[in-house]
C-alpha cells in the first residue's frame, strides 16, 4: 500500500508527464493550424526555387493541382505537394477549391460511385481534379478539360 506522500509523489509524476504531453500537442496543433491545402487554379503555374520571379522554374504544374502550404512570404506560398516536392508559387495562381491528385499509376474514373459502374477513362499518377462532391468514399472529379467521373477517395491525394 502506497503512503500519502508516495501518493502524491506518484500523481505529481503523472501530472507532469500529462502536462508536457498535452503542451507538446497543442504546439502540433497550432503550428499546422496555419497550414492551408490550396489549388492551382491558373491554366498552368510555374513552380520556383523561391519566393520571386527571378528564381528558377524548378517544374510546371497544370490547373487544379493540390498544394499543402508551409510558410508564406509576402505573395508567395512555400508549399509541398502529394510527392513531397518543395516549391514557390505566386499566391495570385490559387485558391481554396477542392481538389485531388492521382497516386496511383493507373486510376480508373467512372460513371458512377461503384466499381459496378462504367469505365469513361483511365489515367496516371499525377493528374490533378477539381472535386464537385462526395458519396461515402467515392468523388465526382472533373478535369481541367472538362472531363468527369468518379473515383475512389484511396487512389487520391
Amino acid at each position: 500500500m502506497l503512503s500519502i506522500l508516495e501518493y502524491r509523489m506518484h500523481k505529481s509524476a503523472i501530472m507532469k508527464t500529462y502536462s508536457i504531453s498535452l503542451f507538446f500537442l497543442i504546439i502540433l496543433f497550432c503550428s499546422s493550424a496555419g497550414a492551408d491545402r490550396l489549388t492551382i487554379i491558373a491554366p498552368l503555374a510555374n513552380i520556383r526555387s523561391g519566393p520571386d520571379t527571378k528564381n528558377d522554374i524548378l517544374w510546371k504544374v497544370e490547373k487544379y493541382y493540390p498544394i499543402f502550404v508551409i510558410e508564406t512570404s509576402k505573395s508567395w506560398y512555400h508549399f509541398r505537394d502529394f510527392e513531397d516536392d518543395r516549391g514557390w508559387v505566386h499566391k495570385s495562381l490559387v485558391d481554396k477549391v477542392p481538389a485531388v491528385i492521382t497516386k496511383k499509376d493507373l486510376c480508373n474514373i467512372r460513371s458512377g460511385p461503384s466499381t459496378q459502374e462504367k469505365i469513361l477513362f483511365s489515367v496516371e499518377k499525377g493528374i490533378p481534379f477539381k472535386v464537385l462532391k462526395r458519396e461515402g468514399r467515392w468523388l465526382h472529379i472533373e478535369h481541367a478539360d472538362g472531363d468527369k467521373g468518379w473515383i475512389h477517395d484511396s487512389l487520391v491525394w
